[in-house]
């Protein structure tokens, strides 16, 4: 279903289902909760030294880990490319999820190989 300006993916519910289907092995999801998690602390390492410079490198680690996963364990696309917005908060929803351990009945439930 699309809206007037023909985005599949109106709202981030929406989008979801494809993210995770962007992700459909193991080692990508592990990679990509690496990337994210990486991103975070060297977010909380600017912040608690005054070091801007970590916060440069946050994008760059995190999607630097998950491109080369995409690349070389998923061999897809990123969704980041077309859905940059999307794709950040399903990364930090993926990682919330591991965190609290449903990942795996979240893939389960939209049909994804764990």
């Amino acid at each position: 279903m699309t809206d007037e300006n023909n985005d599949p993916f109106p709202t981030y519910a929406a989008f979801w289902p494809f993210y995770l289907s962007q992700h459909t092995k193991r080692a990508t999801r592990r990679w990509h909760i690496l990337g994210t998690f990486l991103a975070l602390f060297s977010v909380v390492l600017a912040v608690a030294f005054f070091k801007p410079g970590f916060l440069l490198m946050a994008p760059i680690i995190g999607y630097g880990v998950a491109w080369v996963a995409h690349t070389h364990i998923e061999k897809n696309r990123p969704a980041t490319f077309n859905y940059p917005l999307w794709s950040l908060r399903g990364d930090f929803h993926m990682l919330w999820l591991w965190l609290t351990g449903r990942l795996e009945s979240e893939l389960i439930k939209h049909q994804i190989s764990t």
